[in-house]
């Protein structure tokens, strides 16, 4: 039986990394509706379509009792315009330190590493890139506030990310701006307008290690949570520049649901 220990959508969605949270930011929340006492498992499928690229993430992960969450998620990132497709692979850990998103005075917090690998090597290594593998660390902490705004619930969530990724990885680690670790900040903000239907956004720093110009960032987003077990979330995003090309925007769709 699926895990029903949490109020509904307060799980958050699997974001497009594979940890629990948003789109494209983790959250201090564990992707499952899992109790102290019970377990969840989760899958999601999301794809994000801009001008001249398209990435499609799936993913699988568990979370055990409300304190860890693992997850493992593939990125195939299809070249548009170029031709040809990448593809990256995600293993992530997820610990809760502190708190409950609802019921503690203040805000969840947990600890997160998410390990990433590129199965096609070449163009990043013909970018410039340092490594073609390498680890993000991230501390994350979540709150929602009963009856916030015009008596709806509100959800906020900041993120601190030491990272070496270009573009999530996708263009490898490091690169000749630099190849050390940056300090990253992500957000999220949303409203929900009912137990099944919330609105939001988020905004996400990112290092330009490659010199590319790699952009900030930033989608708009309406979720839709019909039962803990399904959800589908749809935004709109800007990337702004990846590998040179500029103003890539477009359409984020996500399938979440609890097994």
């Amino acid at each position: 039986m699926a895990a029903e220990g949490k109020l509904i959508g307060t799980a958050g969605l699997m974001q497009v990394e594979g940890a629990g949270g948003g789109g494209i930011v983790p959250w201090a929340t564990l992707a499952g509706y899992d109790s102290r006492e019970e377990v969840a498992f989760n899958a999601m499928a999301t794809q994000v379509d801009v001008d001249d690229y398209r990435l499609d993430a799936f993913g699988v992960s568990a979370s055990f009792y409300d304190r860890v969450e693992v997850s493992l998620t593939q990125h195939r990132f299809d070249l548009k315009t170029l031709g040809g497709e990448i593809k990256q692979n995600v293993i992530g850990v997820k610990y809760r330190l502190y708190g409950d998103v609802v019921y503690s005075d203040w805000p969840q917090v947990s600890v997160g590493v998410l390990h990433k690998s590129l199965e096609d090597k070449a163009i990043a290594n013909a970018l410039g890139a340092e490594k073609t593998s390498g680890t993000d660390i991230y501390l994350a902490a979540t709150k929602v506030h009963l009856g916030a705004v015009a008596g709806y619930n509100f959800l906020w969530n900041i993120s601190a990310r030491a990272t070496k990724a270009n573009e999530l990885g996708i263009l490898g680690f490091g690169g000749p701006n630099q190849d050390n670790y940056e300090l990253v900040v992500e957000g999220t903000a949303a409203v929900l307008l009912s137990r099944h239907l919330a609105v939001g956004v988020e905004y996400r720093q990112k290092p330009d290690n490659l010199g590319l110009g790699e952009s900030n960032w930033k989608d708009f987003f309406i979720s839709y949570i019909p039962s803990k077990q399904f959800s589908i979330t749809a935004a709109w995003a800007d990337l702004g520049t990846i590998a040179g090309a500029e103003k890539q925007r477009g359409l984020y769709l996500s399938l979440s649901g609890q097994l």
